[in-house]
């Protein structure tokens, strides 16, 4: 039979022609879902939502985005490079916003693709080798460098949106760290340039290729360190283990970087009273490596201009003087690392090793006291001053002023200065050398006694350096001298030595800088474990530094130094000082201090059981530690070494803010 219009065939075709008409260019490879969907976790989520080209070797999914949108994810951008920077640069397709974020990270994955200087550090952190680099290879890296810092600003302050109303976008994080990144490289290779000759500079613009920097003021408050670093350590760079529990940081806008000093205490005072040609080595020295945070800041008044600044300005702040900035109208804090420095320093000292040759007269010890500032001296805060114990040193404070100044009030109102001193010393001549140390350092940089930082001191000391302190704030009258003249047995010599020679040492009043102490730990009537015969045994090898055996050792019969102090007469060394019968300490127990000093009492026990007045902690019984009238006493269950455990930091704590509001400085 014959049929009419389309067959069966015909038909069916026709429906599968309108059919793909309808779904745009499908194919029939293309049947089902256009849009496939998958489960991911949490956790999943977020790394595809926060993972960049520093965490994971990757392109950022906003960037890959970015390239897709302009079309350029496959061809010219498969691989990083100039071209793809180029192509992007001008693409007219994307946001502002999005282009510059984009080739931040862009130029940030090819400046990692350049040759770096290998940076070698030894387990102390020093570094091993100096960092040297070829000038072939010097100028693209710093270009590229440099080039991830404007972008990254450009975006941050010149693009559609202000960076408070980006405040909690992902993106913005990514790009602030590229900035910090970015001026962090580039900083380091312009000390090295400059470090080896390699940049023309006058007094504030250093010239390194295309590129000018140009330094700006130092913050009023706070004056640049006159001071030439040995090296510029990236603290990022640097990872510390050991004792310390902790790094604190403030999360911001800039590099933060240490600036290594020589640390020797090569530092040159006047020359001594009636040497006019003789210097002398200062007692005093601030933080051998200060931390600082670096901001390139870029110039112009629209997108255009900041983009071609070739000149911008370097500005150097310190961290502790300075926690925000003003950048185009907008405030943002200033990025630090209040940890890296002390750390560092800390790290490269090998106090360790010399506290304990210092005890022992050893080769590798300390003879004369040291006091170090944990950062440049600041008018306008108080001082924190900490006084160590026996064979120890400034290691003893490691997190307890690492935590104190993770505390913004007590940074703001404090500086924390350490006294370190050989504990081989009889006590009198380390607490007289502390006042001679303070006295120097005052009148050094405030004379006039103007300043904040010469009053309301605040001492905190541990151990023997807690019995220094007592001294400190004590008025002696002639008692000391007395009552070592009555009680103590000493030769013909000693006699004439301490009527002579060691009144002076003998005979203080309290120092009026002081308002508060902190004794922690502190044998204020001497220990039982001194007098015991390990302790008279170790007692017998402690020697005195030379430096002090000319005055207060014993003299034999014609006139000559006997180093061998132990053998005849009275010993004068810290450990003997510190037994409970020693007539030194038993007349300090009985010294007055000042009613004008509030003291606090941190005491530790070895053991939770048992009555309080029985217990000890190892070295010092709690009737030696206890005072009756303090202001208030903690006791904490520990070790000797209490200062470093979490209670007594907390304590601590509590005492500064105590005193923050006594001087109308705190907030609660």
């Amino acid at each position: 039979m014959a049929t009419t219009g389309l067959g069966f065939i015909g038909r069916t075709t026709l429906i599968i022609i309108v059919l793909l008409g309808l779904s745009g260019c499908a194919t029939l490879r293309q049947f089902g879902p256009s849009v496939q969907v998958a489960s991911v976790t949490p956790g999943q989520y977020i790394a595809l939502k926060r993972g960049d080209i520093l965490t994971t070797g990757k392109l950022s999914s906003a960037t890959m985005e970015t390239l897709r949108v302009a079309g350029l994810d496959e061809g010219v951008c498969a691989k990083p490079g100039l071209p793809c920077i180029e192509a992007m640069e001008g693409s007219i397709v994307v946001r502002e916003e999005d282009k510059r974020s984009s080739l931040a990270e862009l130029w940030l994955q090819y400046a990692m693709t350049l040759p770096a200087p290998k940076r070698e550090y030894s387990a102390s952190g020093r570094a091993k080798t100096a960092v040297t680099e070829l000038d072939a290879e010097f100028q693209p890296r710093l270009d590229a460098w440099m080039q991830v810092a404007r972008q990254a600003y450009a975006y941050l302050f010149f693009t559609e949106r202000t960076a408070n109303q980006r405040g909690f976008e992902d993106r913005q994080t990514q790009v602030r760290d590229y900035y910090n990144l970015a001026v962090q490289e580039a900083s380091v290779q312009l000390y090295n340039a400059y470090a080896t000759g390699r940049v023309r500079n006058d007094a504030s613009h250093f010239q390194l290729g295309r590129w000018t920097f140009v330094l700006a003021p130092a913050d009023e408050a706070s004056p640049l360190d006159t001071r030439t670093p040995t090296e510029l350590v990236p603290a990022a760079s640097l990872s510390f283990t050991g004792t310390l529990r902790s790094v604190h940081r403030r999360d911001g806008f800039g590099a933060e970087l240490v600036a290594v000093m020589d640390d020797s205490h090569a530092s040159i005072a006047p020359a001594a009273a009636g040497s006019p040609t003789a210097p002398a080595l200062r007692s005093w020295s601030e933080m051998p490596s200060p931390s600082m945070s670096v901001l390139l800041r870029f110039s112009g008044k629209n997108l255009w201009e900041v983009l071609h600044d070739d000149s911008p300005e370097l500005e150097i702040h310190d961290p502790y003087q300075v926690s925000e900035v003003t950048l185009h109208g907008q405030q943002v804090p200033l990025a630090a690392n209040f940890t890296a420095g002390y750390a560092l320093w800390l790290a490269r000292s090998n106090f360790s090793h010399q506290s304990l040759r210092s005890l022992f007269g050893g080769k590798g010890g300390i003879d004369t006291p040291h006091l170090y500032m944990m950062q440049p001296y600041d008018p306008n805060r108080r001082v924190l001053l900490m006084i160590h114990g026996l064979a120890s040193s400034p290691e003893a404070w490691v997190n307890v002023a690492n935590e104190l100044m993770r505390d913004d009030e007590i940074r703001r109102d404090f500086q924390v200065w350490q006294f370190y001193y050989p504990t081989n010393m009889p006590i009198a001549m380390s607490h007289d050398a502390m006042r001679h140390t303070l006295a120097e350092v005052f009148q050094h940089f405030d004379p006039g006694a103007k300043a904040q930082a010469s009053h309301d001191m605040v001492l905190v000391g541990h151990s023997m350096g807690g019995v220094i302190a007592r001294l400190m704030v004590s008025s002696s009258g002639d008692h000391l001298v007395d009552t070592l003249l009555a009680t103590a047995q000493m030769t013909p010599a000693q006699r004439e030595l301490l009527r002579t020679k060691g009144a002076p040492v003998l005979t203080f009043v309290p120092e009026p800088e002081v308002s508060r102490v902190v004794f922690i730990a502190t044998p204020h009537r001497g220990t039982d474990v001194a007098g015991t015969r390990l302790g008279r045994w170790i007692g017998r090898l402690v020697r005195l530094p030379l430096t002090v055996l000319e005055d207060v050792t014993t003299l034999a019969n014609d006139g000559q130094i006997d180093r061998n102090d132990g053998k005849h007469g009275y010993q004068m060394n810290s450990i003997q000082n510190l037994d409970k019968d020693d007539p030194f300490v038993r007349a300090v127990a009985d010294l007055q201090m000042s009613p004008k000093v509030r003291y606090h009492s941190i005491i530790a026990r070895a053991k939770a059981e048992g009555p309080l007045e029985k217990t000890d902690d190892g070295l010092v019984p709690y009737w030696s530690s206890h005072l009756p009238r303090a202001d208030s006493e903690k006791v904490i269950v520990s070790g000797h070494s209490v200062q470093e455990a979490t209670p007594a930091i907390v304590e601590l704590r509590r005492i500064l803010h105590e005193d923050m509001q006594a001087h109308g400085r705190g907030s609660n």
